[in-house]
């Protein structure tokens, strides 16, 4: 890792499941990210502030209620106004799969859904934010 990066891993919405985000947290934790959680039911008006008051490198929103259509392109649309766009945003949750290519096309960076190895996330997230920092 070429320096230890901010990861705010967030929950929006009334989803009130967050086992799996805390899971993650922990392993990226675990792995020398600097994590914030956020906790449960956050606005998108939250997270964007944690993100921008953390001076965060990336941002994890987990989503199982369905509202990952409607939530992201908001937090994408709060992070262009706050001039953090550049953040890179990952999703992870109950994602069906035709949503994805959806989702990349608004600009998130990456999709994980259930299964997915807490070292292939730790291991994408370190590989991208540190290609992206050694082309700056």
């Amino acid at each position: 890792m070429e320096r230890p990066y901010r990861v705010v891993v967030a929950k929006p919405g009334l989803d009130g499941h967050d086992r799996g985000a805390k899971v993650v947290a922990r392993a990226l934790r675990d792995a020398g990210f600097e994590v914030i959680y956020t906790g449960l039911h956050q606005t998108v008006e939250q997270i964007v502030e944690t993100v921008v008051q953390e001076d965060a490198d990336a941002v994890g929103v987990s989503l199982l209620s369905g509202a990952h259509l409607t939530l992201v392109p908001k937090l994408i649309d709060g992070l262009r106004e706050r001039g953090r766009d550049g953040v890179l945003l990952v999703v992870g949750g109950i994602i069906p799969d035709s949503d994805i290519p959806i989702l990349h096309e608004m600009g998130v960076a990456q999709v994980f859904t259930p299964g997915s190895s807490l070292t292939a996330i730790c291991d994408w997230l370190e590989s991208t934010l540190d290609a992206r920092e050694l082309s700056v």
